[in-house]
């Protein structure tokens, strides 16, 4: 979906910066293939933004999601929980690990807020407003809303993921979404990059290249 409004990064706009971790990275536990690429284009873009956000997945030993602690499954199957569907992973950006870290070339020295998430161990947190369970919230909406935040740019890992679930909840709750599609690379585990794009047409989620706001004056 096209931008209908101006891309010019303005003091009530935040850009948000989803999971640039290692293990998202080539080399990493669940490795986003050109994970790293995006990561000069976010710096780039940060320097746009008086406001920034950071996610980070941080999971403890022995998560849910992990297929490693569901003996006789694989990696990428999906299996019912209380909360419904869960795709199992490699174990990946386990608290306190490389892994967890934020990848060493990630500049952003101004950004106000770390968020955490994943950090339940019986729960998967793809969103940065809400848990899988999609009740138990993070309180990054109530902080956007404190400090007059109306418009939010995402960037990151991945797309069809942590990005995609984040842009929806900012959406449903209210604020206007961006998604910067050149700072951010998919896993596309069964066509879920498609189903991206069609779900961001529906819901009225714009996606537009970093050089459109590089370009803007």
């Amino acid at each position: 979906m096209s931008l209908t409004t101006d891309p010019r990064p303005r003091s009530s706009d935040l850009l948000l910066v989803v999971d640039l971790q290692h293990d998202f990275c080539p080399g990493g536990r669940l490795a986003v293939q050109g994970g790293d690429e995006v990561v000069p284009v976010v710096n780039h873009l940060a320097r746009r933004f008086a406001n920034v956000v950071l996610t980070q997945d941080w999971h403890p030993p022995g998560h849910l999601s992990f297929a490693s602690s569901h003996p006789g499954t694989h990696e990428f199957e999906t299996i019912e929980v209380a909360y419904g569907s869960q795709i199992l992973w490699p174990d990946h950006c386990v608290q306190g690990t490389r892994g967890a870290a934020f990848c060493d070339d990630l500049d952003i020295p101004h950004a106000g807020l770390v968020l955490r998430k994943g950090y339940h161990p019986s729960i998967d947190s793809y969103s940065a407003f809400y848990e899988n369970d999609r009740r138990t919230a993070t309180g990054l909406a109530g902080y956007l809303r404190e400090r007059g935040i109306g418009r939010l740019f995402i960037a990151g890992l991945a797309f069809d993921f942590c990005v995609r679930y984040s842009a929806e909840d900012a959406r449903r709750a209210g604020f206007e979404v961006i998604v910067i599609d050149d700072a951010c690379r998919s896993i596309d585990v069964d066509g879920s990059d498609a189903a991206t794009r069609a779900r961001f047409q529906a819901l009225g989620i714009a996606y537009i290249s970093s050089a459109t706001i590089a370009h803007s004056t």
